[in-house]
């Protein structure tokens, strides 16, 4: 009976790991997307015309394919900002939330460097992009600390967006959600995106920096995000989350079905 018990707990816990591992590697894989076809969309030169309206729309329709094929798996976070909110909230673990901060990274690495491998030169680099497509950089007509207070933020909003979604009284109403983000994202981008690129993604910035060697102001993609969620995700978490009352919510449906029964009979 023992052995059998120890079997039983070993095969739990291979099975448990397993899991853990198929997760995060589906958090890299999202995030590489998110980078590939994200920045794909960005490219701009004599040849391929393109504007801020479409890439803002891109990134949006992109976050919610991300989302539609991995949601499920990992959560499809693609965002440092998002899993430190995600951490704050107590949906994850500490040792989880590193190791998604590890597969967004290098996901991302990925992402940008498949890129840079399919695409021409003239596509990465030209007159529109001289440093590099997709890079972010704060336009010249703000300070420093005026783009850090952008990024800061529109990523307040992206991470109210996601407490909403978390919220228990929102527990019943998920079925929209990869088109819930992709909006959200299309519109902080069109409102940002030509004074910062509207980031909201230390990963996102980062890629695009490392393998074009561009640094420039590049510590406000990390402060503002990381800020900006760890501030967001806490008011929200004790100010406005709530539990749902099991009983609140049995009474309401059995009132729902009462309402309904009420109207077929009508």
């Amino acid at each position: 009976m023992a052995t059998t018990t120890s079997r039983s707990s070993c095969w739990l816990l291979q099975r448990r790991q397993l899991d853990n591992i198929s997760t995060v590697m589906a958090e890299m894989i999202a995030t590489a997307m998110l980078m590939f076809l994200g920045c794909m969309g960005c490219v701009q030169n004599s040849v391929f015309t393109n504007s801020s309206f479409q890439n803002a729309l891109n990134f949006g329709f992109v976050v919610l394919i991300c989302i539609q094929c991995f949601g499920c798996v990992c959560g499809a976070h693609l965002n440092p900002a998002v899993t430190l909110a995600t951490y704050v909230y107590d949906m994850i673990s500490l040792p989880l939330a590193l190791a998604y901060f590890v597969a967004q990274m290098v996901g991302a690495f990925i992402g940008y460097g498949l890129l840079k491998a399919v695409l021409p030169e003239n596509a990465i680099y030209s007159t529109d992009t001289p440093d590099g497509v997709c890079l972010t950089s704060v336009d010249s007509t703000l300070t420093s600390w005026q783009g850090l207070a952008i990024e800061f933020l529109i990523t307040c909003v992206l991470i109210s967006i996601c407490c909403g979604v978390w919220d228990p009284r929102n527990a019943t109403k998920q079925d929209s959600v990869p088109v819930r983000f992709g909006l959200a994202i299309s519109c902080l981008s069109l409102t940002a995106g030509q004074l910062t690129g509207a980031s909201m993604n230390p990963a996102r910035s980062f890629a695009p920096a490392i393998w074009n060697g561009a640094w420039e102001n590049h510590w406000i993609y990390w402060v503002g995000p990381m800020t900006g969620s760890l501030v967001t995700s806490v008011i929200y978490k004790y100010a406005f989350r709530r539990e749902v009352n099991e009983d609140s919510e049995l009474e309401e449906t059995t009132m729902s079905t009462k309402r309904t029964s009420e109207t077929e009979f009508a």
